[in-house]
């Protein structure tokens, strides 16, 4: 590099220092605010990027899941974001979701309820409506396929307990875990929920297909009817 192309980190602007902190000392050391500084890239004439990644992370009570929820509309609201910089946020942080997914296809062999939330959250956990999803397992508790089986209410009518039992049979599937979201995050089973779940659990055992487990997941906690002893 010439010597008079040399521009010296002391030099940086205000809004390049997160690069600078992370150049130096790595990216685990770095703010959400930070990180999403970068990404923006710069604030505007009264206010650094950083200081404006503070402010919109404030909105949402500095949670990362909500603000992946904010709309292109919604953050460009805030004075210094622009469309372009509002998509970068919400590209980035559709790209941390993906990571846990597929961070999560690695936990294949099921040891306990925990290791279902891992899995299902990242596809449920966040989801505005309610989604039914069936997990089946081989003999040894591996997850051979997951399969979405209703959106929206969860009723017992939305239960087709027949292509639940075919795709099992077809898998070789010995056993199934039911999974459902709960958008309004109460983990409190409805009537429907037990329904359902005594409905697929009578129909699984003639068939020598266990049902293990039915969790019901929210974006931090879930249910497990195995844990709390409805089993």
């Amino acid at each position: 590099m010439p010597e008079n192309s040399f521009f010296p980190i002391t030099n940086w602007s205000e809004d390049d220092k997160p690069r600078e902190k992370l150049m130096l000392k790595g990216k685990s050391v770095l703010s959400d605010a930070e990180l999403i500084a970068i990404l923006i890239g710069s604030g505007s004439r009264n206010e650094s990027a950083v200081d404006l990644s503070k402010r919109i992370l404030g909105s949402v009570n500095n949670n990362l899941n909500a603000l992946g929820k904010l709309s292109i509309s919604q953050l460009t609201n805030f004075k210094g974001i622009g469309e372009a910089k509002a998509i970068s946020i919400i590209a980035a942080l559709e790209l941390g979701r993906r990571r846990r997914a597929e961070d999560a296809v690695e936990l294949t062999k099921i040891t306990s309820s925990k290791t279902i939330f891992e899995i299902m959250q990242p596809i449920i956990g966040e989801l505005p409506h309610e989604e039914f999803w069936i997990v089946y397992l081989n003999n040894s508790n591996k997850v051979i396929s997951k399969s979405q089986l209703s959106k929206g209410g969860i009723t017992g009518t939305l239960v087709d307990v027949r292509l639940v039992f075919k795709t099992a049979l077809e898998m070789g599937a010995t056993g199934l875990i039911l999974c459902h979201n709960h958008p309004s995050g109460t983990l409190i089973p409805s009537d429907a929920d037990k329904q359902i779940t005594w409905k697929l659990k009578l129909a699984g055992d003639s068939l020598e297909i266990k049902v293990l487990d039915h969790l019901i997941v929210t974006e931090t906690s879930y249910y497990s009817f195995v844990d709390e002893g409805i089993f």
